[in-house]
């Protein structure tokens, strides 16, 4: 059986409770949702589901010029300055409402990591200040992104992507990084990009880097590493020789590696191959030009065509007896010697200079 209240026993003080109950008396800085019932010209009537209704000050109709004019019927969103104020109806603000809606969405953005666009204003001494949903919010220089680096001024009235890093309302602070969100996109499209290449691929693009091991090329969406003996089938001394930061480049994929994030490429293996050209040029017997890059005790070497080195041993410089290779020959000269021997597998040519004389 149903249990029935005892209205009889029921004070004033329990008629006025079970009334606030019943209609959900809102309290201050809740944001309700409302329904406008008539629009005056120094204040707004509001429906908001409590046992008196909610009045919005005409002030803030039209605080701003984008937005439309209220009607009745239309929904609204509205915060509650006052649960009452003396003729007993709820004191509301739009403004509020929008303002603290808004700073509930920026939470649910940083929440959800999501990366979203941030105009920026202006610099300071700190870095960039920005406007993010309509808040005001500080993108430190340190997380500013790559591109920009220490030029902060060139962002200024730009649109960027940035992610929320802090949402404190009561201190008005809002912190958003450019750098987040960047490295988000790029290791979407790192991801991207090692299931789109394959080793053989060749590509496009753009030195980013150079050390003295190599080059880093941004492939887009990660950057891969252009070994020094990957540059050329000369050899080089200096990276800087061959390529510049900012370079736009062609290159092939050697090499995967998606555990490591690594990706290996060359240069100079989209050139033709020098040693085919060399060996269809100069068999063995021919005589061929080259000049003296270093000396050894054992000979000298001589390079005969660009990417090709060849060794003069020190017992094919003279029919006579040579103690010191320098006694002969110098690095930087030029001279004429007999090609007399190719090891295909190993890549290596022998040369002869005692067998262009007679003995």
């Amino acid at each position: 059986m149903t249990e029935e209240k005892d209205f009889s026993a029921m004070t004033m003080e329990d008629f006025l409770r079970a009334d606030e109950e019943a209609f959900g008396t809102p309290k201050h800085g809740d944001i309700v949702d409302g329904v406008v019932v008539r629009v005056d010209a120094d204040e707004v009537l509001v429906d908001i589901g409590a046992k008196a209704e909610g009045v919005i000050s005409g002030k803030e109709l039209g605080f701003r010029g984008d937005e439309p004019a209220l009607a009745p019927g239309d929904s609204v969103k509205v915060y509650v300055l006052q649960p009452e104020n003396e003729e007993g109806n709820v004191v509301l603000s739009l403004r509020r409402a929008r303002a603290e809606t808004t700073w509930l969405t920026a939470a649910e953005k940083q929440a959800s990591g999501e990366t979203i666009e941030a105009e920026v204003r202006e610099q300071n001494k700190g870095g960039l200040i920005v406007n993010v949903l309509g808040l005001r919010g500080f993108l430190p220089s340190s997380q500013v992104g790559r591109a920009a680096g220490s030029d902060l001024e060139s962002l200024v009235g730009r649109k960027i992507q940035v992610k929320i890093l802090e949402v404190n309302r009561k201190r008005n602070r809002l912190i958003v990084s450019q750098k987040a969100a960047e490295d988000e996109d790029r290791a979407r499209r790192r991801e991207d990009l090692f299931n789109r290449i394959q080793v053989g691929d060749v590509v496009t693009g753009t030195v980013s880097g150079l050390t003295s091991y190599g080059a880093f090329v941004d492939i887009g969406g990660a950057d891969g590493l252009i070994h020094i003996s990957e540059l050329s089938w000369d050899r080089v001394s200096k990276v800087t020789d061959v390529l510049q930061v900012g370079d736009q480049v062609e290159v092939k994929v050697i090499k995967l590696d998606p555990d490591q994030n690594r990706i290996s490429l060359s240069l100079r293996q989209l050139q033709q191959d020098p040693w085919e050209r060399f060996l269809e040029t100069y068999p063995v017997g021919s005589i061929v030009t080259g000049t003296v890059t270093k000396t050894k005790k054992y000979g000298a070497f001589l390079q005969v065509m660009s990417g090709i080195e060849g060794l003069l041993h020190i017992s094919e410089l003279s029919w006579d007896h040579v103690d010191k290779t320098e006694d002969v020959l110098k690095v930087g000269e030029e001279v004429q010697v007999k090609v007399i021997g190719v090891d295909t597998a190993r890549r290596r040519v022998s040369l002869s200079l005692k067998q262009l004389t007679s003995r």
